[in-house]
């Protein structure tokens, strides 16, 4: 089987490559390789690479930046979505995409499930979401993953953002009235490989298990880090804006995946110390080199 991978280069990318290539013949491309608001790229690239399946981890996902450039942000969550699918739709190829929880507005104190009513707050949420509407408009063979908070060791991330703060700052402030699910791009990767293994269709949510305020994950970062003499002060939204409103509430019920596929996901405590591990045997690799 031949796997495509849009976005190859990125922190979900680039771990799909890793995972997938093990097992099948995988191709990942990139935003050098080709443009995605270009329907003639688009064709072109999916066509010259006979893939069985096309795995879209090309995303604008700059939250704040989408409200300044929403144009942009819209041109590659949305329209490039539509392009790749009515690609994947004339050749034949099936289509694995990803969402984002910020489609839900944060208003129920229970998980999503998958056909719960949107709405979006900010300009990614709503691209996102018309990326979704395009891709069930053109296509009747994929998989759509709505996933959270992800971190992993290709991008900038929440994880490593903490990290190097707290090694400057010694005070630190994290909202405590957003709640979610982190999830470990290598525990997503897997996932999606569990999905493709059982020839899978349809909508799924996938994060790791678990759920916590952005000051709580924040508070296992540092403790797991070994950090020490780290104070970090619990605040609201309203004392640390953005210019992107977010859900207060945004986590995702797994169910439907982990009764299909008979696997559940890690929890997040135990993905993130998988993580931080893996951090200090690159920091020691690097320092002897």
């Amino acid at each position: 089987m031949n796997i495509l991978v849009l976005g190859s280069n990125g922190m979900l990318g680039s771990d799909l490559v890793s995972r997938l290539g093990s097992t099948y013949e995988v191709t990942g491309k990139d935003i050098d390789d080709f443009d995605i608001t270009s329907t003639g790229d688009c064709h072109e690239l999916i066509a010259e690479s006979h893939a069985d399946i096309v795995i879209n981890a090309a995303a604008y996902t700059n939250v704040d930046g989408c409200e300044d450039h929403e144009e942009e942000c819209f041109a590659v969550n949305a329209e490039g979505v539509k392009n790749v699918a009515r690609a994947c739709r004339t050749l034949g190829s099936k289509l694995i995409h990803f969402s984002t929880d910020y489609v839900f507005d944060g208003s129920k104190r229970t998980s999503y499930a998958e056909d719960d009513p949107f709405n979006p707050l900010n300009a990614y949420g709503r691209s996102k979401l018309q990326g979704e509407q395009y891709l069930r408009e053109c296509s009747d063979n994929y998989i759509l993953i709505r996933t959270a908070w992800l971190y992993g060791k290709n991008g900038k991330n929440f994880v490593d953002t903490i990290i190097a703060r707290a090694k400057i700052d010694k005070s630190l402030k994290v909202v405590d009235d957003q709640i979610g699910s982190p999830t470990y791009t290598v525990d997503l990767a897997a996932a999606v490989e569990h999905l493709i293994y059982g020839n899978h269709r349809g909508t799924f949510h996938v994060t790791n298990r678990g759920h916590c305020s952005w000051y709580e994950f924040a508070k296992k970062i540092i403790a797991y880090s070994g950090l020490s003499d780290i104070d970090i002060e619990p605040v609201s939204t309203e004392r640390f804006p953005r210019k992107a409103q977010r859900p207060h509430y945004s986590v995702l019920s797994c169910k439907k995946f982990s009764e299909i596929t008979k696997k559940a996901m890690r929890f997040w405590q135990v993905a993130l110390k998988d993580y931080l591990n893996r951090l200090d045997h690159m920091t020691v690799r690097a320092s002897l080199n």
